[in-house]
């Protein structure tokens, strides 16, 4: 009996030894080219460094300049949150539509989902580009939709007004990605609730309230956790469109662009560092509540069935 317990412990242990052997790849990655450089930036965030000098140590004095005096700070935290307080929930909401279409039973439907994600893979420079072409003022093919209808397209980038929506609504072409996560989702709903409500006299409206969306709950969770993280890090897009600016007037500025010009445009790391280590404590901040208030509204298929 004791050489059988034995046996299973050397079993469970040379099983173990032989995952960390296959995952250390990924570990010693993590350690040596994420792990340190996060240090280094925490260090940094304290210090004033040109790239050039060696780097000074200044205490606060990044993060009280940071609040304090730099209204280009407040501007890029204000874009951010403009951003992603619209991006987040129009790209949920279409990316469940769009779901929901690609979750019928159609010939065609495979051709469908193929093209609906095809944007989510393309390239950020690539897409950009498209979209800078699709929203040229004088040729762009969105302001020729509208002229068919008589309306007089704006200026999109070029205008302060609709500089951000143009961005918002570049993000949502690339739905397709969450559309596939949500597609999973709906396919792994039991039938026999829809059949059961079905019986009840339940409608599309009713199995849709009561059913699909209570049983996507996990996933709208996981969608809304990334995206909000991802929204918090736009940066490629922005880039591109406005040539690394923020314009015009400072109205495309996000956070990530306002940390790269002060990294590699100013050579300010140290500011730079201070300024990443905030977008961080903001990320967290607002996973955190995600995490605190998700009892209330994420449902799981066991708890359901109780």
């Amino acid at each position: 009996m004791e050489n059988v317990k034995r046996s299973k412990i050397s079993m469970s242990t040379h099983e173990a030894i032989w995952g960390y052997v296959f995952l250390s790849p990924w570990i010693l990655g993590m350690i040596f080219f994420v792990g340190g450089p996060i240090i280094a930036s925490l260090i940094l965030s304290f210090c004033e460094w040109d790239l050039i000098q060696p780097p000074k140590f200044i205490g606060l004095d990044n993060f009280i300049k940071m609040f304090t005096t730099d209204k280009r700070f407040w501007t890029s935290l204000y874009n951010t949150f403009y951003y992603t307080v619209l991006s987040v929930p129009l790209g949920i909401i279409g990316s469940i539509l769009v779901a929901l279409l690609m979750n019928q039973k159609w010939k065609t439907v495979r051709l469908l989902r193929t093209i609906y994600y095809l944007p989510s893979v393309t390239a950020g420079v690539a897409s950009a580009i498209i979209w800078m072409w699709l929203l040229n003022p004088d040729f762009g093919l969105v302001n020729y939709a509208l002229s068919l209808f008589g309306i007089k397209g704006p200026l999109w980038l070029a205008d302060e007004v609709w500089s951000k929506p143009a961005l918002i609504i570049m993000g949502l072409w690339g739905v397709g990605g969450n559309m596939i996560i949500y597609l999973a989702g709906l396919q792994g709903i039991p039938q026999q609730l829809y059949e059961a409500a079905e019986i009840d006299g339940a409608g599309l409206w009713g199995k849709f309230r009561h059913i699909t969306i209570p049983m996507l709950t996990p996933v709208i969770f996981f969608n809304l956790i990334m995206s909000i993280v991802w929204s918090f890090q736009i940066f490629t897009q922005v880039y591109v469109m406005t040539g690394g600016q923020g314009g015009p007037s400072d109205s495309t500025l996000v956070l990530v662009l306002y940390i790269y010009q002060h990294a590699f445009k100013f050579h300010n790391m140290g500011y730079a560092s201070a300024l990443a280590w905030v977008l961080f404590i903001i990320i967290l901040i607002f996973t955190l509540i995600q995490f605190k208030f998700a009892g209330g509204w994420v449902h799981y298929e066991g708890e359901l069935k109780k």
